[in-house]
């Protein structure tokens, strides 16, 4: 199981007021959601191994060079991230009780999240669960290995399991064509233009009737006019230049440089000291009791 804990940190912080606080009155919604949401998912799930993944580098350098635009909207400063100011101070503790505990915690330098995402995903000899609420890792379900992305976007306790079948019902696409599905529509979320006047239904039918985006754009510069649908030819080869760039934006990385990791699900804290100690500090004895509660299972 890969956790794309930016994800669900963001949506503990706005899921559960921000009244509930440390004993000195610091915010830790964001703290006690993530850690009850872990162990929802352990003990819903029993995965075998564990690894919450973190964002390096939120916004590459590699992927901006690629698309300027890409997340410019949510810059505050600089190139930090707007985050809330009272989620600034409860990341570091989220990632003192995650090391505490024993959850492997993985990020790599100049990748975001979701590359530490596919490239765990890349290494895998089993069955993998990747949970998020960000549609970017649709393009990782592999029904043959499996490789499914549990969905926040309902919520823990209504997780949408999205495999190919659900790729291809929602999208209309091959089931594991997500990435280039979203190369042409775009993202406002993420400042990825798409191709202009291209929406979902016309990239699905490019999708569906090409098979890939490198075979529509082998097609677009062999001159093949068949299987475009109207206007959709001269709209692509007016975005030729994005189209060549993208790919790199998109798709998340299956080779960022991670350290060697033990992923196996701690059964005991791996720093109990330290444990106590943050739920002293933190007021964090409930959610920690039941998440150790979870693993000892």
């Amino acid at each position: 199981m890969l956790l794309d804990t930016p994800s669900l940190y963001f949506r503990a912080f706005y899921g559960i007021p921000e009244s509930i606080t440390a004993p000195d009155g610091m915010p830790v919604n964001a703290v006690r959601g993530l850690i009850d949401m872990i162990a929802t998912l352990v003990r819903g799930h029993s995965p075998s191994e564990l690894a919450a993944t973190m964002d390096a580098d939120w916004r590459p350098a590699f992927r901006v060079a690629a698309i300027p635009t890409y997340k410019a909207h949510r810059v505050a400063h600089g190139d930090a991230e707007e985050v809330p100011d009272l989620l600034v101070p409860q990341i570091p503790v989220i990632e003192q009780v995650l090391d505490a505990v024993g959850v492997a915690r993985l990020e790599s330098p100049g990748y975001e999240a979701d590359d530490v995402i596919g490239t765990l995903t890349h290494r895998a000899s089993g069955a993998v669960d990747i949970v998020t609420g960000d549609r970017d890792l649709f393009q990782l379900v592999d029904d043959a290995r499996p490789v499914r992305v549990l969905y926040t976007v309902r919520g823990l306790r209504n997780l949408q399991l999205v495999d190919e079948a659900f790729v291809a019902a929602k999208y209309g696409v091959p089931g594991r064509a997500y990435a280039d599905f979203a190369t042409l529509r775009g993202d406002p979320s993420d400042g990825l233009p798409g191709v202009a006047g291209v929406g979902d239904k016309t990239a699905a039918a490019l999708i569906t009737r090409f098979g890939s985006l490198d075979a529509l754009l082998a097609a677009l510069d062999e001159g093949v006019t068949e299987g475009f649908p109207a206007g959709s030819r001269t709209k692509l080869a007016a975005s030729r230049d994005y189209l060549t760039a993208a790919p790199a934006v998109v798709r998340v990385a299956p080779d960022a440089p991670l350290p060697d990791a033990d992923l196996t699900l701690p059964v005991k804290p791996r720093d109990p000291e330290a444990l106590v100690r943050l739920a002293d500090r933190y007021g964090l004895d409930g959610p920690l009791n039941r998440l150790l509660e979870v693993l000892r299972r």
